[in-house]
């Protein structure tokens, strides 16, 4: 087999499998591309909806939920001097309402922040994939 027979043929080959994916890619998920019976859809306005309330919920926590640490502490200290052993009961509580009041801020800026990058991580990549598709299709156009 010459070259040029082997190239003829290489061409043909790539245009039908360009052909394969441009025709698979259309789908009917709402002009996303994708399979049609797809079982997971989110779209941009949701994300941006659960990363908002998540930042909003992050915010009232880190408000609200330290309303009574000032005076809590207050409390275990004059409990303690007082010799109380329930002081010391009571500063347990107190650390502990900290820890988990910092752990669940921390979860709600993880989730608010990861949303916010998978908007503009799929934003980047519909660009990317668009511009993909345009250039195969400009290629597919040359091998004709």
């Amino acid at each position: 087999m010459t070259f040029d027979a082997e190239w003829a043929g290489l061409r043909v080959e790539s245009t039908k499998r360009v052909d394969m994916r441009l025709n698979s890619a259309g789908g009917d998920a709402g002009g996303q591309g994708g399979p049609s019976n797809a079982d997971l859809a989110v779209d941009q306005d949701d994300l941006g909806a659960i990363g908002h309330d998540a930042y909003s919920l992050r915010t009232r926590f880190s408000r609200e939920g330290d309303h009574a640490r000032p005076s809590t502490f207050d409390a275990a200290i004059a409990l303690t001097n007082g010799n109380f052993s329930s002081g010391s009961a009571l500063l347990k509580v107190h650390d502990r309402w900290n820890t988990h009041l910092k752990t669940l801020l921390d979860a709600c800026a993880q989730i608010s922040d990861h949303l916010n990058y998978t908007k503009a991580a799929h934003a980047k990549d519909d660009v990317q994939i668009g511009g993909d598709l345009i250039s195969v299709s400009k290629l597919n156009e040359y091998l004709k």
